[in-house]
């Protein structure tokens, strides 16, 4: 890496060379190729439907914005090395696309009915927004509930089965019976025991998140070295403090990790509660686009499910990044 004092003696084409980069351009020309593509060929003589005009903007919305990104990069290093290195992911997902246009749309290799050409998935999320929107907030709602609920007695229950043996003796045996089994196996039992769909679902989602969190904060109690526990007590701390002071800060890890776990298992379990009864959310709006036979629909639900949990586990590893800053980087997402 050459210092800034070495780079403003060299002349204007060395300084071009140091900082531009090929490949912060293959975005953008992989999104030009697209919208050429798109453009010049005409669509299939069997597509009989009304041309929209979705993908054609989208695709001069990412050349813009990859254009100006490329631009943005010649005068940042930190855009450059960044853009540089997702450029070649980045150039083929769009060129995914394309791939998907030519099959669906300009070819008609694929049933259109199963697999809708990209404009038509677009429009759905130009058109029905408002109501996307509405079913991810009742989603949002359902697992928040189930993933407090849950987190919150794993958590419990994984400090009491870790540090006392006699709720480890009576606890333990429930845990490794009932846990293994899946929560949506449940669901008989649930419907008849709540008073209602929502309640049902809560406590499926919970009981998802509930069992990798008790194993896993029973697990990190368990391991935390006695000789700390030896030090506080020359010190003069009570149990409680032994706790809250020394086990849950040294379990730390093992906590996060059971909640990951337990998160990931609640959207499935999410999907599946609001397939079988509850009124709205996004998995209620996948099903019911996909009896329509509206896969348009179907495939913009899946988007929006894939972005909205991909954010909250990215949410959740910068909160455990923040708390645990002394292993950041040891798991990466």
């Amino acid at each position: 890496m050459q210092t800034v004092n070495e780079i403003a003696h060299l002349g204007i084409r060395e300084k071009l060379t140091i900082v531009f980069r090929v490949k912060t351009l293959i975005p953008t020309l992989s999104a030009v190729l697209a919208l050429l593509i798109h453009l010049l060929i005409p669509n299939s003589p069997r597509y009989t439907l009304k041309a929209l005009p979705y993908f054609t903007n989208m695709l001069f919305a990412v050349t813009v914005i990859t254009g100006v990104v490329a631009i943005v990069a010649l005068f940042n290093e930190k855009v450059r090395q960044d853009y540089a290195f997702k450029s070649w992911f980045i150039g083929a997902a769009i060129l995914l696309l394309n791939l998907l246009n030519i099959a669906t749309l300009k070819l008609m290799i694929l049933p259109l009915m199963y697999f809708p050409s990209p404009e038509k998935i677009i429009k759905v999320f130009v058109e029905e927004w408002p109501f996307l929107l509405k079913c991810l907030g009742y989603s949002a709602r359902l697992l928040g509930y189930g993933l407090i609920l849950g987190a919150v007695t794993g958590i419990t229950t994984g400090i009491l089965v870790g540090w006392s043996k006699g709720w480890s003796y009576w606890v333990n045996p429930i845990i490794k019976v009932i846990g293994p089994i899946p929560s949506t196996a449940w669901i008989p039992v649930a419907l008849v025991s709540f008073a209602t769909s929502f309640q049902a679902s809560v406590f499926l989602i919970a009981l998802a998140v509930w069992f990798p969190t008790t194993v896993l904060t029973s697990s990190g109690i368990s391991n935390v070295k006695n000789a700390y526990f030896e030090v506080s007590s020359t010190l003069g701390a009570n149990t409680v403090q032994k706790i809250f002071r020394i086990a849950v800060p040294d379990a730390m890890p093992s906590i996060f990790i059971g909640i990951f776990n337990g998160t990931c298992s609640s959207f499935i379990t999410l999907m599946t509660a609001e397939m079988l009864g509850v009124k709205f959310g996004i998995g209620w709006y996948i099903n019911w686009q996909r009896e329509m036979m509206a896969y348009a629909n179907v495939y913009a639900g899946l988007i929006v499910i894939a972005v909205s949990f991909s954010l909250i586990i990215t949410l959740m590893f910068k909160v455990r990044d923040r708390v645990l800053g002394w292993q950041k980087g040891v798991i990466k997402w």
